[in-house]
């Protein structure tokens, strides 16, 4: 299954106390179900193309409303030709919706009342069942850490940003073709949004591989910096040589202050190495002790008086 899949799974496995159940069921009934009208009587026909979604809110249904539906399963004709889950409810059907909070005097709610999200657990389970509807996240392995609840409205999806930002996850919105994506994009977020919807599973693997690809990349890094150093030395001691090499052209190296000569010597003999090895192998050989920045100083000093010939 992809992680997504397991998500859901996770997420439909839940058990819950009837308040939180009620709040889930209300993201579901929400975003999958339109209302229907047949003899007089009220209904409801909720579609999802996921077995997992289908098969959670037929189990709410029936733990909160005993309610009787019927299922089909229809295949799609496109080229995916996936299933399409539609569960029918032929009666009762605002009375299913007011007891979610979504149905009042005034008609039909653009999101649950208050007392549905009231609790911090509830709301939780809320977004648990608006990303069973409609969500989905990136596979830990992929470097691109993405999670998205595709909604129908730019309102609605203000709603579940603002419902997000409650528990200081900060989510953003983009339009895709006819519906508004809310989505997360850092691995922080995606991490605190698993928590929350209580896939813990999903989140384990999620830092997991999370963990591991920030320590590959961290020692990508570490090789990158070293070599770079590297690249830097030689081309540094390179330059230094072909400046010692100008002075002995123009026949003035011998002319060089004894100290000079001493550490030009060590470079026409080590041209790769840094300046910390040339002050290891200085002190070795002439028994006399140079700081790193003395070595330096006598090198750029050599650099100078080469430049001084060239002019």
């Amino acid at each position: 299954m992809s992680f997504t899949a397991d998500i859901k799974q996770e997420i439909a496995n839940q058990e819950l106390e009837d308040h939180c159940k009620r709040a889930q069921l209300a993201a579901l009934i929400q975003l999958t179900s339109s209302l229907t009208i047949s003899k007089g009587s009220y209904g409801l026909i909720i579609r999802s193309e996921s077995p997992t979604t289908a098969k959670r809110t037929m189990f709410l249904l029936k733990e909160l409303f005993a309610v009787e539906t019927s299922l089909q399963i229809i295949k799609k004709t496109n080229l995916k030709k996936n299933n399409v889950y539609t569960i029918e409810i032929s009666e009762n059907g605002t009375d299913i919706l007011a007891g979610l909070g979504l149905y009042s005097s005034r008609g039909i709610e653009s999101h649950p009342n208050y007392e549905i999200l009231m609790k911090n657990c509830c709301a939780a389970s809320y977004l648990a069942g608006a990303f069973l509807a409609y969500g989905s996240c990136n596979d830990p392995h992929n470097p691109n850490y993405h999670l998205e609840i595709s909604l129908h409205d730019i309102e609605y999806a203000n709603y579940i940003v603002k419902l997000i930002s409650r528990f200081e996850i900060k989510a953003k919105i983009a339009k895709r073709r006819n519906r508004y994506v809310v989505y997360l994009k850092k691995a922080d977020y995606v991490s605190d949004f698993l928590t929350l919807i209580r896939a813990f599973d999903a989140r384990l693997r999620f830092e997991d591989e999370r963990i591991i690809r920030d320590a590959k990349n961290s020692l990508s890094r570490i090789d990158n910096c070293e070599i770079a150093n590297v690249e830097k030395i030689i081309r540094a001691g390179q330059k230094q040589i072909n400046k010692i090499e100008t002075i002995k052209r123009s026949g003035k190296y011998d002319k060089l202050p004894e100290k000079l000569r001493n550490v030009a010597e060590l470079r026409l003999d080590n041209s790769e190495a840094s300046l910390l090895e040339l002050c290891d192998l200085y002190q070795k050989k002439y028994g006399d002790v140079i700081s790193k920045s003395g070595m330096k100083h006598r090198l750029n000093k050599i650099e100078s008086y080469a430049d001084s010939l060239e002019v």
